[in-house]
């Protein structure tokens, strides 16, 4: 998409750190450069007030991923596109059929009902469960490791969505400042949801984690 909107070379290309490397890699891969701002702290999406900040004169276009089953801002992603002259282009997750959508739903609204100590994704409008992701509290990666360790070893199969944000990684490198993106890669942890569980399935996992919760104390 990129190539056929003809970006190229010496052009900058907003995208979020926090996912996978694949926007940014097909960012360099068409000889742009790829500009990474701050993610919504409850979507885990490009920020559009954070994409603004990151434009410059170079920048040709805006990529908005959605994350999670959860869709980015689209609207005031194009109200910024067209106030600065910039494509708009989205990449999606894989579809899933209607009827194991809803059943992803109503696992997490079992554990919206049931998780104590640990806090629960914000639901909202069009939200697919491609992943149930909660934030574990205390002192970011260190305790979100220990919690994942431990829900593991009673046979919950969880895992951390986002290890190393995209602005880490050696080939992107980038001495840039986003906090929401570095909280969320150090307190995520992803609880499985599949249509596949059964209802005794999702009481164990709200069991496994409920054991823990109240272990780990918030920062002072």
């Amino acid at each position: 998409m990129l190539r056929a909107a003809g970006v190229g070379v010496g052009d900058e290309v907003v995208v979020p750190a926090f996912g996978n490397v694949e926007v940014a890699d097909a960012v360099t891969t068409v000889g742009a450069l790829p500009v990474f701002a701050d993610i919504d702290p409850v979507s885990y999406c490009l920020e559009p007030a954070a994409a603004e900040a990151a434009v410059t004169p170079r920048t040709a276009a805006v990529v908005a991923v959605h994350r999670f089953g959860r869709p980015a801002d689209l609207e005031r992603l194009h109200v910024l596109g067209r106030r600065h002259g910039l494509l708009v282009l989205e990449r999606g997750e894989s579809d899933a059929p209607y009827d194991e959508i809803a059943q992803r739903r109503e696992r997490a609204a079992f554990l919206d009902a049931k998780l104590r100590g640990v806090r629960t994704p914000e639901g909202g409008a069009g939200h697919t469960y491609q992943q149930y992701v909660v934030r574990v509290p205390g002192n970011g990666r260190p305790d979100r490791d220990a919690f994942a360790r431990a829900v593991r070893a009673k046979g919950v199969d969880c895992r951390v969505p986002v290890k190393t944000p995209v602005h880490r990684l050696p080939e992107f490198r980038r001495c840039v400042s986003l906090p929401e993106t570095e909280r969320a890669a150090d307190e995520t942890l992803a609880l499985p949801v599949d249509a596949s569980l059964t209802k005794r399935d999702m009481q164990r996992i709200a069991s496994a984690c409920n054991a823990l919760g109240g272990l780990l104390q918030p920062a002072l």
